[in-house]
């Protein structure tokens, strides 16, 4: 199976421009969500900008970082449950239908953050992905992601529509 790539590298060029996640975006985040055994492994280290109050990360950078590891999550645990490689056709792209992000301790900037998830559930075109957000040995958020696949014909016309 073809997974050495980030799940991002796989989305066709249409559907890559997420802030967070997408590669198509050239002032996003740039999330990249990789398999490690089991689990699906993001690492971004905070700027400087990324502040709340001195010292610490921002929440909605954290939530940001839950909601689009989660879809890529999502995306690699669908291929995986299908047994296909990530760069079949067609493109399994998924979107967030809800977030729900637990923090737990304030979250240090200046280092590297390690987020980490599983598929809770995976039912028809959604699935429920459970992840932590770690800085050092430390987990700082908790977070569940329910996405849902964008319907293949939607993803199939914005392809068209940018081919």
């Amino acid at each position: 199976m073809t997974d050495q790539f980030p799940s991002q590298y796989y989305y066709p060029d249409a559907l890559a421009h997420c802030y967070g996640c997408g590669r198509m975006n050239e002032f996003g985040l740039h999330i990249e969500s990789y398999w490690e055994g089991d689990e699906v492994v993001a690492r971004f280290t905070p700027k400087p900008y990324h502040i709340a109050i001195p010292g610490y990360v921002y929440g909605g950078l954290l939530a940001s970082l839950i909601d689009c590891h989660g879809t890529g999550t999502a995306s690699a645990v669908a291929y995986r449950a299908e047994n296909r490689p990530m760069d079949s056709l067609p493109a399994l792209r998924y979107l967030t239908a809800s977030l729900k992000v637990d923090f737990l301790k304030p979250t240090p900037l200046g280092i590297e953050l390690v987020i980490r998830a599983t598929a809770k559930e995976i039912k028809g075109r959604k699935v429920v992905v459970e992840e932590r957000l770690m800085a050092g040995d430390i987990v700082t958020v908790r977070g569940e992601v329910i996405a849902v696949q964008v319907p293949d014909q939607l993803v199939e016309d914005l392809i068209k529509d940018q081919g």
